[in-house]
């Protein structure tokens, strides 16, 4: 045994001793607090508004998502722009290996050997996340052999045939058939129960089969934090609003429908029938409404006066109202899309807004965005990357990666810009390896070729030593050389 060896053997045994080492609280691996997440039985109540509580959170968030255009837009904007990004597989940055090493080769085809492709399955998981503030999905795997498994299983077949375990799908369980979760005594989650909105029946789905993405962890809490929640109160009051102005206006085209009776129908005294009949006429004028089915069927009696014992007349209503409904939609529009930092969508609606104002939204935006995309990223690189790893005994030490490309896209203009600035200050900005291919990753414009480029031929009237002819002139004749020295000069003839 060498003297590293025995070192190496007494600080491990150094170490397990600390570990198994108890003090007045116990061990030291047993964890003592806990999350102080608000849940019984596994039903979360961290939600102090009582419309958003339980299963009415998901039912207001769906109809917000589909019902909405700014909210839709804004998901939307979301969506669209991390479906957009370049997603890459890469060596861990503190580790030697190479991009073609076998480990990073294997991670790489994960993504790409899924029954769906790698664009759908990153919307699914965007749209729940970012509408409900998680999403639990079943990480479902197979064995690489080929297009069609050895049993003759259709569904599950490969473009590999390694043997190897892989990926079959990512596939989200929707946050509509969450029924429960699963706790430890500190808090952590061990799983959701699933309902089966056909048949009721539960399944139980563990978090070491399942990857788990949400928007916040504070608490521990796996519902995240929907990032509509900010914007809920505005959409409340939108929503009422337009359902009064749709009211409002349908009563200025019709009218304020008033009905005119006996007065013994609206006696205390009335009959049974006398109440029935004034019940049907209150019926009938509630339901007066401007449409295709539009028309009225009264009784035709005069009493001893000759006068109508019965009609119906439109108290029409005139003039602009004290309040502007169009200014009062227009604020809460702008203040739930200032509630993911989206508002500018809103810019050029109400011919107002610079350009250097929208790149200046756009960059928080931008900022916020990529803040959710870590989260993503984080769930693969920690937990289902090194997972599959461990299913076909690779080694675990720094695993590959998975990245994307900047979120953000600078214009050429500012770039060069930029460069030519610090160039001017004195900055050697190249010949510069690395700021090349930077340069070349933001613009995206192709790598730099390894290849030699071939000389163009020279232009008509060029030397090719790079002397060229005046306009117009032959090539002058090179001077004789001089004679000798000691030659002598020639005589007359």
């Amino acid at each position: 045994m060498t003297d590293d060896t025995a070192a190496g053997n007494g600080h491990a045994a150094a170490v397990d001793k600390a570990v198994r080492r108890s003090d007045d609280h116990g061990p030291l691996t047993d964890e003592l607090g806990i999350t102080g997440l608000r849940q019984y039985g596994g039903y979360v109540d961290e939600e102090r508004l009582p419309q958003l509580r339980g299963d009415r959170a998901i039912d207001f968030y769906r109809e917000m998502r589909d019902n909405d255009p700014v909210i839709g837009g804004m998901i939307l904007a979301v969506e669209n722009k991390i479906r957009g990004l370049q997603w890459t597989v890469q060596p861990h940055e503190d580790g030697d290996e190479e991009p073609d090493a076998d480990r990073v080769v294997f991670v790489e085809s994960l993504f790409d050997d899924m029954s769906q492709s790698w664009q759908d399955t990153l919307a699914a998981i965007t749209d729940e996340m970012f509408t409900y503030g998680w999403n639990y999905s079943e990480v479902v795997y197979k064995r690489r052999r080929g297009r069609r498994s050895r049993d003759g299983t259709e569904g599950r077949d490969s473009a590999y045939d390694d043997g190897l375990v892989g990926w079959r799908k990512i596939a989200p369980r929707p946050a509509t058939s969450r029924e429960k979760w699963e706790f430890d005594e500190a808090g952590g989650v061990h799983g959701m129960w699933q309902r089966d909105p056909l048949g009721g029946r539960w399944r139980y789905l563990p978090i070491g089969r399942s990857a788990l993405f949400r928007t916040t962890t504070a608490r521990g809490n796996p519902e995240g934090r929907s990032m509509l929640r900010n914007a809920f109160r505005p959409w409340w009051f939108k929503k009422s609003i337009e359902r009064i102005e749709g009211i409002g206006i349908e009563r200025d085209l019709a009218g304020l429908p008033i009905a005119w009776v006996p007065a013994n129908l609206l006696s205390s005294q009335a009959s049974a029938d006398e109440k029935r009949v004034l019940q049907q006429i209150r019926e009938t004028v509630r339901s007066v409404r401007r449409n295709e089915d539009e028309g009225l069927v009264f009784p035709l009696a005069y009493d001893d006066r000759g006068n109508r014992r019965y009609d119906l007349t439109l108290l029409s209503t005139g003039g602009r109202r004290q309040f502007d409904l169009d200014s009062t939609v227009a604020r809460y529009d702008q203040r739930m899309a200032m509630s993911v930092l989206a508002d500018f969508l809103l810019l050029g609606h109400e011919r107002v807004g610079t350009q250097a104002l929208g790149t200046s939204k756009m960059e928080l935006f931008e900022a916020s965005l990529e803040a959710f995309v870590e989260s993503i990223v984080g769930v693969f690189n920690r937990h289902l990357i090194p997972r599959t790893l461990a299913l076909n005994g690779m080694d675990l030490r720094l695993p590959p990666q998975l990245t994307y490309g900047p979120i953000s896209e600078q214009e050429a203009s500012d770039l060069f810009g930029s460069i030519k600035t610090l160039a001017d200050a004195g900055w050697q900005a190249f010949p510069d390896d690395a700021l090349d291919e930077w340069v070349r990753e933001r613009l995206g414009a192709p790598p730099r070729s390894d290849e030699p480029m071939d000389e163009p031929p020279p232009a008509p009237g060029v030397d090719p030593d790079g002397a060229a002819d005046a306009p117009g002139e032959e090539a002058a004749e090179p001077p004789p050389a001089a004679p000798p020295a000691d030659a002598e000069a020639p005589g007359p003839t």
